[in-house]
């Protein structure tokens, strides 16, 4: 019987398991791409083949502060808009 009432928790949490579903894809698919694309201009400029590009760590530091900027914009994103200020009529 109880299995024919509907269920709120379960139609609240569904927005939230697509958002990590959705969220989860595009990290995988933003990772491959840049991963590529590293990778293709290491070999553009001649790197060898056996070894890896040593990373300056000014550049690894400056990619951190980024990668945090962006995921401080997704969070704002879930706020919404905010109420207009200003004087009531």
């Amino acid at each position: 019987m109880s299995n024919l009432l509907p269920n709120p928790t379960s139609r609240n949490d569904t927005w939230k398991t697509q958002a990590y579903v959705i969220g989860a894809a595009a990290g995988l698919l933003f990772g491959l791409v840049s991963a590529y694309m590293y990778t293709r201009a290491a070999h553009d400029n001649g790197q060898p083949t056996e070894g890896m590009n040593r990373v300056q760590t000014g550049d690894v530091l400056g990619l951190g502060l980024a990668a945090l900027a962006m995921v401080r914009q997704i969070a704002e994103m879930g706020r919404g808009p905010e109420p207009k200020r200003g004087r009531r009529k």
